[in-house]
């Protein structure tokens, strides 16, 4: 039953037949209706077919990606945004973060029950209030980072817009793997079933990440340690 809710937490779109195709790829002799049974015991329902969040509209603005063979020298030289889905009993939400690349450090985030590109201005606005701007901003080519009030944003803080290429997934692949720690070590091992006590898991895993939870890539400090000494160095 582990194995079929973590399946479903990271693939909450998956009916029985994927599940079970996806555990005997993991070596386990299941079939779909075995599969089926287990789901109605453990009252999983698959949600519907959600709608891409990295496809851009007609209307959407593009940019290219400025970020290949680019050195990553200090914090707020380039930032990160990205929008995932995260479910919540029979539904979803959407949750906006914003990571710093140096340092691995999320600088902002933001949980809202609509996608709109109102909340993800609302998200990067709060991060450059706390933290000031970056350089770069990078994104995928999603409707809402396209949309004409975040390209006013970033352009009215002369924060130059960076977006990934075409299915070139690895562009923004820091985001990427945030949101993947997030659901499979923290969000797998909790409950919650409203959005006051999905919030509060993400504001503590937020706090564990930049503030406690070790990297190899950093030497194994935390992101608060690397971007915090990185912002003094500048200063000094």
């Amino acid at each position: 039953m582990a194995k079929i809710d973590g399946i479903h937490a990271d693939n909450p779109a998956y009916g029985a037949r994927k599940i079970a195709r996806q555990l005997r790829k993991d070596g386990e002799d299941v079939t779909r209706w075995h599969v089926t049974s287990l789901m109605h015991e453990m009252n999983i329902r698959p949600c519907c077919p959600l709608p891409s969040l990295s496809k851009p509209s007609k209307r959407s603005k593009r940019f290219p990606y400025l970020l290949k063979g680019k050195k990553i020298l200090f914090p707020n030289q380039v930032w990160s945004t990205d929008v995932t889905y995260v479910q919540i009993g029979g539904h979803h939400m959407y949750l906006t973060a914003v990571i710093d690349w140096h340092s691995r450090y999320i600088v902002g985030w933001r949980l809202s029950d609509t996608m709109r590109a109102e909340d993800v201005v609302r998200c990067v606005r709060r991060a450059f209030a706390e933290h000031g701007t970056p350089s770069v901003m990078n994104s995928d080519q999603g409707s809402v980072f396209g949309s004409d009030v975040y390209v006013s944003l970033l352009a009215s803080n002369r924060v130059t817009q960076s977006m990934d290429g075409r299915a070139r997934w690895r562009d923004n692949v820091l985001m990427e793997r945030w949101f993947r720690t997030l659901k499979s070590e923290w969000l797998r091992t909790h409950e919650y079933s409203t959005p006051k006590e999905l919030g509060r898991l993400v504001a503590e895993f937020v706090g564990y990440y930049n503030d406690a939870r070790i990297h190899q890539s950093l030497g194994y400090d935390t992101p608060a340690s690397w971007y915090y000494a990185g912002i003094n160095e500048r200063v000094a």
